[in-house]
């Protein structure tokens, strides 16, 4: 017989907009009981979750790692309990007649003998850096391809600021294209359509 891990656990069937938890409490004898109940994701109800589990002395909760609609819930979840994400594959639960509440009932049944390996999943001040990493990292390449696209006007126009100047977009040379953007007449047409057309 395969040992009991987790006495008190929670299997839970995440969807877009709502959630199923299923509790599997374990008694001395090896019997297991359930309690099942429905959630939605908003913010209101993932706390009433929170709270029905504390009322059920769950700290251990098992979830899919479904597209990004776990994120939220393991937001608001992650204080007050032990999560372990999982890739779906890990938690597909035998062919038939599937249901929500099937699905997170398999999940509590094999995450109570521990039969699932866990994602790593970094603490929230961590999780917050690396999106802010990742997103510094968009805005400088979007900055850099905006540049080569100033930098190609400039070459078709025959403007060889990058013949003169080490830095095209230096403070002296973004004075000299702000005069020839400025002045219009005084400088080639050409350039003046390549870059207002951009």
């Amino acid at each position: 017989m395969l040992k009991i891990v987790y006495p008190i656990c929670c299997g839970m069937d995440v969807h877009k907009s709502f959630l199923i938890a299923c509790i599997a409490s374990t008694n001395g004898q090896g019997v297991t009981s359930y309690k099942s109940k429905r959630f939605s994701t908003f913010t209101g109800d993932l706390r009433r979750c929170a709270t029905w589990l504390a009322e059920n002395n769950c700290k251990d909760i098992c979830m899919e790692s479904t597209g990004k609609y776990w994120i939220p819930v393991f937001n608001v979840l992650e204080f007050s309990c032990h999560i372990v994400l999982v890739h779906p594959k890990y938690v597909k639960a035998i062919r038939g007649k599937k249901t929500d509440k099937k699905d997170a009932k398999w999940i509590a049944d094999i995450f109570k003998h521990d039969l699932v390996a866990g994602s790593f999943i970094p603490p929230a001040d961590i999780r917050q850096l690396r999106d802010l990493v990742r997103y510094r990292w968009k805005l400088t390449n979007f900055t850099t391809g905006e540049k080569n696209r100033a930098q190609n006007c400039l070459t078709v126009s025959n403007i060889k600021l990058d013949d003169v100047f080490s830095d095209v977009f230096g403070k002296a040379t973004t004075a000299i294209t702000t005069r020839l953007l400025e002045n219009p007449t005084e400088k080639s047409p050409t350039f003046l359509r390549s870059v207002q057309g951009a």
